[in-house]
């Protein structure tokens, strides 16, 4: 198991392109956790604003009555990637990581299954 901070400076290290990475409470808004990679973003931004977004399609799931969880949240700009993997385990409920990637230089499916991997090694 590993702990926040070693699990968000492995995320850098192991998934190709990573510009930023962060551990999220979307019940208060606030990163618990960043590593800046370089890639010149305001991770407290990013943590806020992406905890609306997780808000939101949380509360839609539910309006349309879909019993369902949320495996990843994937938002595409033109040069980057954002993946939002809200944590599933009884002991991280409430919380996401956040995870920017360089379009040019990432491989989506490969980032996925490495966030899937990190998840699991997670201790909060």
């Amino acid at each position: 198991m590993a702990d926040v901070e070693n699990t968000l400076r492995q995320t850098m290290t192991v998934v190709d392109g990573a510009i930023g990475a962060a551990l999220v409470d979307y019940t208060s808004g606030m990163a618990l956790g960043t590593v800046d990679g370089g890639g010149g973003l305001d991770l407290t931004v990013a943590a806020a604003g992406n905890t609306d977004v997780v808000r939101a399609k949380m509360r839609t799931m539910e309006m349309l009555g879909l019993n369902d969880g949320i495996e990843d949240i994937l938002i595409t700009l033109s040069s980057q990637y954002h993946l939002i993997r809200p944590l599933t385990s009884r002991t991280s409920k409430g919380l996401f990581l956040y995870l920017a990637l360089d379009k040019r230089r990432a491989n989506l499916a490969m980032a996925r299954h490495q966030l899937s991997k990190i998840e699991a090694e997670l201790e909060v």
